[in-house]
């Protein structure tokens, strides 16, 4: 055989030899195999009797909390309901309370109206002067007595007492060598009580010492 032909042939096994080699298909190893099917597979874990009545357990635990949530809610709601209620009809009824506070004041007062209407009507007819005044006289005695006897509403003279800035307010003063102390001489205007307290205090004349 000459060299050429020698040089041919063994290019042609070198040839053939990679065909062979690119055509073959490596497996994975064993290992490969085993990592691949583990993450491709989830794990599965086994179920035991316990573990089963556990979840039961905690199952039911959480619908028993689920209804008694449940009701304490609805009975908040329930209670906020009433205390809204309540709430209101305090408001209405102090409301109601105020704007009828004076309900049976104005009632008597016009009752003293009523009496004043007939005195004009009776001086209309009968122009007597003196028993006009008589009258005027009459309702304002009977006025004085309701509010006195029925609201404790009573009205007090200063003269000649000793003047007090909680009971007496000084309009006019005049000095006098004859008193230590001031004294009242003379009511401009009466003062009132209701129930022990002063509400409108007596504007009066003072004598004050010099």
């Amino acid at each position: 055989m000459s060299k050429h032909k020698s040089r041919k042939y063994k290019d042609k096994r070198k040839k053939g030899k990679k065909k062979v080699t690119d055509q073959i298909n490596v497996p994975n190893s064993p290992v490969q195999e085993t990592e691949t099917v583990l993450e491709q597979e989830p794990v599965v874990t086994d179920s035991t009797p316990e573990l089963e009545q556990k979840q039961r357990e905690l199952l039911q635990r959480i619908e028993e909390l689920e209804h008694q949530y449940t009701q304490e809610h609805d009975k908040l709601l329930r209670q906020a309901a009433e205390f809204d209620n309540v709430r209101k009809r305090l408001n209405r009824e102090k409301q109601e309370a105020i704007d009828y506070a004076n309900r049976n004041v104005f009632l008597d007062i016009v009752e003293i109206i009523d009496d004043f209407e007939r005195a004009l009507k009776a001086a209309e007819t009968s122009p007597d002067f003196n028993s006009f005044y008589d009258g005027i006289v009459l309702i304002e005695r009977r006025f004085s007595s309701l509010l006195e006897n029925k609201w404790g509403l009573k009205r007090f003279d200063s003269t000649g007492q000793v003047f007090d800035p909680n009971r007496h307010e000084a309009l006019l003063m005049e000095k006098s060598a004859e008193i230590t102390e001031p004294m009242v001489v003379e009511d401009l205007q009466k003062g009132y009580i209701l129930k022990d307290k002063v509400i409108r205090p007596a504007r009066v004349k003072v004598l004050m010492p010099e």
